[in-house]
């Protein structure tokens, strides 16, 4: 009787991004807001650019991708050129009026009484996009969650730009109907600061009330596909190979713990070039640590490559390592640190901004460097790799830790307070 209230209004849910498909962090914590909705009871619907959710529940709009070639040409003029004229303003228009008819017709379709733009009011990577959502939301008045991952000012790319105007109207909008959601303190401080726009700090989860299913036949041969000799530990930096993952720190901590390792690299480098790939393997060898890259056979979902390779998934392999590295010098939040006490590995954790400020005062335990390897930091390393009792304390206090703060059902009671104070109480009959 006391959630009546809750359940009042609302019982369809629109979900809105860019792209809502694979592993990166908007798409993860999507999935999870819907997976907690939906075991609220209620229904969620799905429109982006790129989509992986069944087709009766989705709408695909192309124009709403960042990689759409009329976007693409947008970003290129006003943020690589910084240049913008009077047809490339007329062509963001036009698609503002294609993408709000779409938003139109998907709130119609799916009779959406709630909209949760994901990121799309964030990081101005579709401006039209962006610019549809605001006037959507200002013409229907519909109430609205925008969950903001990554700011356009914490992208060095963004912060010279042709658009000034528009990213001070829609990344994000300062509209009544709309409620703020950030995924760390910091971002909150900012939101204020820059905008006087007040938000609420939601943290990324993992579902720790369901552990992970043991390994099953098809990652018997993990070991070995990855080249890793039985006598050898498997370290797994379980990233994209990009500077501020600050992968020279893993590499440097395997060449210093003296003991026979081999370095695994999860993910590819992308679309930011290869110039610190480059470099990463140069120092392995300088360092003479045994480093190897394998993106081509770690993907979303199994398979097979075109030779005829086993392909993993990232949760095939965390298992199986005996430590994870995870030195970023910067991250939103933090999704690989959360990922590692998931699946109960041992952790070394450089101190971003966020992770001492958001996620080491819970009381993890973890191997910590702040900015550069030192000796107590090898010291622990080699410890946990050595001592499997020592190990399993530590991947279980954690677990706990993870449980209390970082859970799913944290995430429940976070969105059901949020909502109930925010909105005046939304859901089913």
């Amino acid at each position: 009787m006391a959630r009546r209230g809750f359940y009042r209004r609302i019982k369809n849910i629109g979900f809105v991004s860019t792209r809502l498909a694979g592993t990166d962090g908007v798409s993860l914590e999507t999935a999870k807001w819907a997976n907690v909705f939906q075991s609220e009871g209620f229904n969620c619907f799905f429109m982006a650019g790129e989509l992986d959710s069944p087709e009766n529940i989705s709408m695909l709009v192309p124009e709403a991708h960042f990689t759409h070639p009329r976007i693409r040409a947008i970003n290129s003029h006003v943020y690589d050129n910084q240049k913008r004229d009077r047809k490339i303003t007329a062509e963001i228009h036009r698609l503002r009026l294609l993408l709000k008819d779409r938003l139109y017709a998907f709130a119609e379709k799916f009779d959406i009484q709630l909209l949760v733009p994901q990121n799309a009011l964030t990081i101005p990577i579709n401006i039209p996009l962006g610019l549809a959502l605001t006037e959507f939301i200002a013409e229907t008045g519909m109430a609205t969650i925008a969950h903001h991952h990554d700011f356009y000012w914490e992208r060095d790319r963004f912060m010279s730009n042709a658009v000034g105007d528009y990213l001070k109207m829609a990344f994000p909008p300062d509209l009544e109907s709309i409620k703020h959601v950030v995924i760390n303190s910091f971002a909150a401080q900012q939101l204020s600061l820059r905008t006087g726009i007040s938000a609420a700090c939601i943290p990324n989860v993992m579902d720790f009330e369901h552990p992970p299913e043991p390994p099953d036949a098809y990652t018997v041969d993990v070991r070995k596909d990855l080249g890793i000799a039985d006598d050898e530990f498997f370290i797994l930096q379980p990233t994209r190979v990009v500077a501020r993952k600050g992968i020279e720190h893993a590499i440097e901590l395997v060449h210093r713990l003296g003991l026979k390792s081999k370095l695994v690299i999860s993910h590819a480098s992308g679309d930011e070039g290869y110039d610190y790939e480059n470099r990463l393997r140069d120092y392995s060898k300088l360092m003479g640590v045994n480093t190897v890259f394998v993106a081509n056979i770690i993907n979303e979902q199994r398979g097979k490559t075109s030779d005829g390779r086993k392909i993993y998934t990232l949760e095939d392999i965390y298992p199986h390592a005996d430590l994870v590295t995870y030195p970023s010098t910067f991250e939103g939040f933090g999704n690989a640190f959360l990922e590692a006490v998931y699946f109960k590995r041992p952790i070394v954790v450089n101190k971003y901004s966020i992770y001492a400020k958001d996620i080491e005062p819970k009381g993890f335990n973890v191997v910590e460097i702040d900015g550069y390897v030192t000796d107590q930091a090898v010291k622990k390393a080699r410890q946990l790799l050595t001592d499997p009792e020592l190990c399993r304390q530590t991947v279980e206090h954690n677990y706990a830790v993870g449980r209390r703060f970082f859970s799913y059902r944290v995430l429940s009671k976070r969105l059901r307070g949020f909502i109930q104070m925010s909105l005046g109480g939304i859901g089913r009959e």
